[in-house]
């Protein structure tokens, strides 16, 4: 195999403070620092963007933003971890049955109080994981009683994260011309 040339190379963010996933640790420490590296990347995604900016939807007649996709993880982060896994007695962020897209469709509120809320929501998740004794460990989902295993919300979630962090970069680039990974 060739070297590829660096400029051939994708280019990370500037000021990208994320360290890589460690490539030789156990299976939950792999897990957390996948999960935490694809937080910080969304976090990153959406640093230096104006405030003002954040709620610009993408391209019509797509509804998301990067404000939205800011509530929409913060929800997920509560109604995964929180709610469905550790069984904790929370109301859901940004859904309810008469309006459950809210957490794209209604970017009422300021951006700042919707980062804080979802890194506390992030913290939250951490703890439920650190006092969770094993990757077996389950919780239930609430609508169909089923478990799951704290191994599979961790991989769900990663994707999830990835899957929303593709948008990020989409959104981000069209708000100020911003490119990396």
């Amino acid at each position: 195999m060739t070297d590829v040339p660096e400029e051939n190379h994708a280019r990370p963010l500037s000021g990208d403070p994320r360290v890589p996933p460690p490539p030789t640790a156990g299976e939950r420490e792999t897990l957390t620092a996948f999960l935490d590296w694809h937080r910080r990347t969304f976090a990153l995604k959406c640093a230096g963007v104006p405030a003002m900016r954040l709620s610009d939807r993408g391209v019509p007649p797509s509804g998301l933003s990067l404000h939205g996709l800011l509530r929409h993880l913060a929800a997920v982060e509560r109604w995964w971890f929180a709610i469905q896994f550790a069984g904790e007695d929370l109301p859901m962020l940004y859904y309810s049955d008469d309006d459950p897209d809210q957490d794209f469709d209604s970017l009422d509120g300021d951006a700042g109080e919707a980062f804080a809320l979802w890194e506390a929501e992030c913290r939250r998740s951490r703890a439920i994981v650190d006092r969770a004794a094993s990757l077996d460990v389950t919780g239930v989902r609430q609508r169909t009683g089923e478990p799951f295993s704290l191994r599979w919300l961790l991989v769900d979630m990663i994707a999830e994260y990835a899957r929303h962090n593709g948008h990020a970069d989409l959104l981000r680039e069209r708000a100020d011309g911003v490119t990396g990974y």
